[in-house]
């Protein structure tokens, strides 16, 4: 049995969530570099280029890469060799996460979800951390982190499709989403697929598969393939860089597929805006 300290795990996720709150990460800026070189129209271009400098600027003045500062959302594996001394895990990601929160003077977003009221004078400033744990062989501790913004999350959709509509009405119902959704998640975007599973492991999956590097290939060659099919019909909608029309709507489709029900086709298509904030991490 490995034992790691409560304290430096909660110093780990504090560093973690000013880190990315300040800096893009490498392959976000990569994919936005490459968007802009590809990008048509010349007013997007503008756009992309601005949205470059704000980068730069956010990362040598150490300033939030936007406003909404997202809420915090973790996949852990833990090894089951693994232990928190002096405390639990869970609470030790979400004394660093509202640490964090509060040392870089991000945003606290959490609130009631009838009265609206702000949660950070009783459940905690930006609490309760979105956490999936997940119990795997070893004794490390790995540790995904992504700042969820909320006009992302907020035209993301899940559904569930009759088997018959298959490939095709996989394709179709990402294209409508992403067409409804318009300028409204800061594109250019990259898009998360989850399909198979059951209607809430098809959204968690479509959540994870968001914290793959943008654009790396998928290592199926067959969802690599509906990736890039997926891609090319996106950019096709004239969306742009924040809806202004352009030929870059989309930076990359991300697919993870999991067994379903032999009745259904459970789809989830979740959206991430231009600041893809993610980091990871190992103890």
């Amino acid at each position: 049995m490995r034992e790691v300290e409560f304290d430096d795990i909660v110093k780990s996720i504090e560093n973690m969530i000013v880190h990315t709150a300040y800096n893009l990460p490498e392959d976000a800026m990569n994919a936005l570099k490459k968007t802009y070189e590809e990008e048509k129209s010349p007013v997007c271009k503008e756009v992309l280029k601005q949205i470059l400098e704000n980068a730069k600027i956010a990362r040598t003045e150490d300033r939030p890469l936007c406003q909404d500062t997202g809420l915090a959302v973790f996949f852990i594996k833990v090894g089951e060799g693994f232990r928190v001394k002096d405390g639990t895990l869970r609470d030790a990601i979400n004394k660093g996460t509202e640490l964090g929160y509060k040392k870089g003077y991000l945003r606290a977003s959490t609130c009631d979800c009838f009265t609206r009221a702000n949660l950070r004078d009783t459940i905690g400033y930006n609490l309760p951390a979105v956490i999936h744990f997940d119990i795997v062989e070893g004794d490390k501790l790995d540790i995904e982190y992504a700042a969820k913004g909320g006009g992302s999350e907020n035209v993301s959709r899940a559904t569930v499709l009759a088997p018959a509509q298959g490939k095709e009405g996989i394709k179709n119902f990402v294209k409508e989403v992403i067409s409804n959704a318009g300028p409204n998640p800061c594109p250019p975007i990259i898009v998360g697929v989850g399909i198979g599973g059951t209607f809430e492991k098809a959204a968690i999956s479509s959540k994870h598969a968001l914290f793959r590097n943008a654009g790396t290939r998928n290592e199926n060659p067959e969802l690599d393939a509906f990736e890039q099919e997926i891609l090319e019909e996106l950019n096709k909608l004239g969306i742009g860089a924040m809806g202004m029309g352009g030929t870059k709507t989309v930076m990359a489709v991300h697919i993870e597929r999991q067994p379903c029900h032999i009745a259904s086709l459970p789809v989830s298509v979740n959206v991430q805006c231009h600041s893809s904030r993610h980091a990871h991490i190992v103890l």
